[in-house]
């Protein structure tokens, strides 16, 4: 673009940011707190300085317009329940008797009250808390949290716009609370809502607000005519609201289809959209719905899921088309940054080329006001980023660190035979009873045990050099010794070593296979105080050697009893990698697909008999409209099948899902093959059973009964009753019995107590009259 072209003032501005600090001082706060060791106004006054320490940098970064209410302790969406008085009537008590006890309570429960669902945020791998509505709910305004952080930032001199989740994705998002008919449809509440949201939009004018966030993410997926009514309905009476401050209504995480024209005929403010590669079809449909003359567009042209660094000429062409199509046109990332690190800054061991590659919060930050500059002041005036964004674009396209020959033949060799099974199903499972001679109601874990103390100082001794190779290998020895002995004890039919040896599922095996780089400091929220670091896929994948064979071997010659190998599924290892964007999904899958095939055939060859490759972010990687579902099915489901289907019929292969909604993928979870499929199904209350017997699902299945993601010890009796719902839906010779997820984050006490519930549910219904579905 130049300058002749350029508009004037752009404002440079971001929907979110990373709420844990540097050092996830939020984690230690909030867990502190859940400890005893840190009162209620300590929690706050953390919370108060990150969002300080947050508004400062991005102010220093060249951000007109900061976001609040972005920050949350745990979530955003359970903060919106907070907001609009959705407090289920079991958390009513602990929330007037105490705030945020109550509202840790609806988090993560009690061991009286069971925590709202959990489930994935669209198709990211953050977690969201479920509202729980009815015909009976009453909505009530609370505004607090909204006008005090707004009023924070304002006393810092800043311009600040306060975020909330829209009315209509909210609804979307919620679910029937129980005992309600699962028919309920949670949008018929929007009349109901819609004043409440009035109410907290006059009291954000009232504090100083001048404009309003309205996130509306779920727009981006298919929606009914009904559905676009009443959006159409919501915004009209927003719009309409007299002193209101002005609304932005925003989306992200892809188009907005048929909901484009909508907002822009609704009588809102402003629109921001997501114009990346996920959301490039945003900017022919502005164009063919007039744009928004007159009305403020937010374009999101820098990614804020990814973590490579932004193609500033192409975002500039980009901005330069859409000066034409709006009144005012600003710059930010194409969602909030809370899904993305920090500060790549901080990552000094990996190699300085690749860090020229990187952008994490702080950089896109800096890249949007840029952007800004170069849309007011013309390109000119950024020559020399200008310059420095071809260098290290260049550096990447071009460098050997991303390309291997080899591994680019064998993918490209790979045959449809390579994806299938030497057996049918039904020849498999008679050789695998056989072989493995396991009882009615089979019981396991999903593989991780808690991770102690004991074994994190462990390994942040071996990082400091204050143990050698061997004092850490004992102590990983001794641990996979207690797990195994525990679970002989505890009766469980199929063991796991537990895993003491790993930091993360995903970054255990990137650190061992070629084309990865993992971080020091990256680390991203996933759900309340679990924070992960996604590694980063920079070239192409191979396994140089062994990953997991030494120490499943080592628990397998503890026992008598069958040992899983544990291994990450090739499209969990993408999702919840920052994935390099130079080159198709499917074609990165079947390489690293390859590469754990060589690892399952080395289980195999080492007398590994039960081989688990897990799977949770398969619905979690949907697209989210339909008519994209198809091609990342077929790749998604090729890769699982290319790792799995190379041993022998009498090797049991399982996989494990978690955390999302299963029942528009059944088909593909039927397309894996695999011979027993492990899934959460507590909170959800066996939901996920009827959805596979609805399916016709002819394989095995252990739909959870512990709730792993709450620290309350389900009793044998409730764990009993959720057994006997799964058999409602799955006969008892296809039934396993196991925990929701692995069991890393857990304390030892609850786990011990839980699990021993959960066999004696087992041996209960085994020794009870016949129980059984059809």
């Amino acid at each position: 673009m130049t300058e002749q072209s350029a508009a004037a003032a752009a404002r440079a501005t971001v929907y979110g940011y990373p709420r844990q600090g540097r050092n996830r001082e939020l984690k230690k706060a909030v867990e502190g707190y859940w400890k005893g060791r840190v009162d209620a106004a300590a929690l706050r006054e953390t919370a108060a300085g990150l969002r300080r320490t947050n508004w400062r940098q991005l102010a220093d970064a060249g951000i007109h317009e900061v976001p609040s209410g972005d920050f949350s302790y745990y979530d955003h969406v359970l903060d919106t329940s907070v907001m609009v008085g959705a407090v289920p009537e079991r958390h009513r008590s602990a929330v007037d008797a105490d705030e945020t006890q109550g509202y840790f309570a609806m988090a993560r429960g009690t061991q009286d009250v069971a925590p709202l669902e959990m489930t994935k945020w669209f198709d990211t791998n953050y977690h969201y808390l479920v509202p729980e509505l009815g015909p009976e709910t009453v909505f009530a305004a609370d505004s607090t949290k909204q006008v005090g952080e707004l009023t924070e930032a304002l006393a810092l001199g800043l311009t600040a716009r306060p975020v909330l989740l829209g009315p209509v994705t909210y609804l979307l998002l919620a679910k029937p609370a129980p005992g309600v008919a699962a028919d309920f449809e949670p949008l018929t509440l929007l009349d109901r809502l819609l004043p409440v949201y009035a109410e907290i939009l006059a009291d954000l004018r009232a504090a100083g607000a001048d404009w309003v966030q309205l996130d509306e993410p779920a727009l981006v997926q298919d929606r009914t005519p009904a559905e676009l009514t009443a959006v159409a309905r919501a915004y009209r009476e927003l719009g309409g609201v007299a002193d209101r401050p002005k609304l932005l209504v925003a989306s992200y995480f892809g188009r907005l289809g048929d909901a484009l024209p909508v907002l822009a005929k609704a009588p809102v403010d402003g629109l921001a959209l997501d114009f990346t590669e996920s959301g490039a079809a945003n900017l022919e449909s502005l164009a063919a719905v007039g744009g928004l003359p007159g009305k403020r567009l937010v374009a999101g042209v820098v990614d804020g899921r990814n973590i490579w660094i932004n193609d500033f000429e192409k975002s500039l062409a980009t901005l330069g088309t859409l000066l034409g199509l709006a009144g005012q046109v600003d710059v930010s990332a194409s969602c909030s940054l809370l899904h993305v690190p920090l500060d790549a800054t901080a990552e000094g061991d990996i190699d300085p080329e690749i860090v020229r590659w990187l952008a994490f919060a702080r950089q896109k930050s800096a890249e949007i006001a840029t952007l800004a500059r170069a849309l007011t002041e013309g390109t000119a005036a950024i020559t020399a980023e200008l310059a420095a964004n071809r260098a290290a674009l260049a550096s990447r396209a071009g460098s050997a660190l991303t390309q291997d020959p080899a591994v680019r033949a064998r993918a490209a060799a790979v045959t449809d035979a390579d994806g299938r099974r030497s057996q049918p199903y039904a020849v498999r499972t008679a050789a695998q009873r056989a072989h493995l001679r396991l009882p009615l109601l089979p019981t396991t874990t999903i593989g991780s045990f808690p991770q102690t103390t004991e074994l994190r100082t462990a390994r942040a001794d071996l990082r400091k050099g204050r143990i050698d190779t061997a004092g850490y290998e004992e102590r990983i020895r001794e641990e996979i010794r207690e797990v195994v002995t525990f679970q002989e004890k505890t009766g469980i039919d199929v063991l796991v070593h537990g895993e003491p040896e790993r930091n993360d599922m995903v970054q255990y095996f990137a650190e061992q296979l070629t084309g990865y780089v993992a971080t020091r400091h990256g680390w991203v929220q996933s759900y309340g105080t679990r924070y992960v670091r996604p590694p980063v896929l920079v070239g192409d994948i191979s396994r140089p050697e062994p990953m997991t064979v030494r120490w499943t071997s080592y628990a397998q010659s503890l026992t008598d009893r069958p040992v899983k190998g544990m291994l990450t599924g090739p499209v969990t290892m993408l999702a919840w990698s920052f994935v390099r964007d130079d080159q198709p999904l499917g074609d990165t899958a079947r390489q690293v697909a390859l590469a754990l095939r060589d690892e399952v055939g080395d289980l195999e060859a080492a007398g590994t008999s039960v081989i688990q490759v897990d799977e949770p972010a398969l619905r979690e990687t949907l697209p989210l409209r339909a008519a994209d579902h198809a091609g990342y099915l077929a790749w998604a489901t090729e890769s699982f099948r290319l790792t799995t289907a190379g041993v022998r019929p009498e090797t049991q292969i399982h996989t494990h899902m978690c955390y999302a909604e299963f029942g528009d993928i059944v088909q593909a979870i039927d397309d894996l093959d695999a011979d027993v499929i492990s899934l959460e199904a507590a909170r959800s209350h066996m939901q996920v059973a009827g959805e596979l017997a609805s399916h016709g699902y002819p394989r095995e299945a252990g739909p959870g009964v512990y709730d792993i993601h709450s620290p309350r010890v389900p009793s044998a009796e409730e764990a009993t009753a959720l057994l006997r719902k799964g058999l409602e839906a799955i006969p008892a010779e296809r039934l396993w019995v196991n925990p929701d997820c692995g069991l890393k984050t857990r304390g030892w006490p609850e786990t011990r107590a839980s699990l021993e519930n959960l066999v004696t549910a087992a041996r209960a219904i085994r020794t009870g009259p016949a129980d059984g579905g059809s």
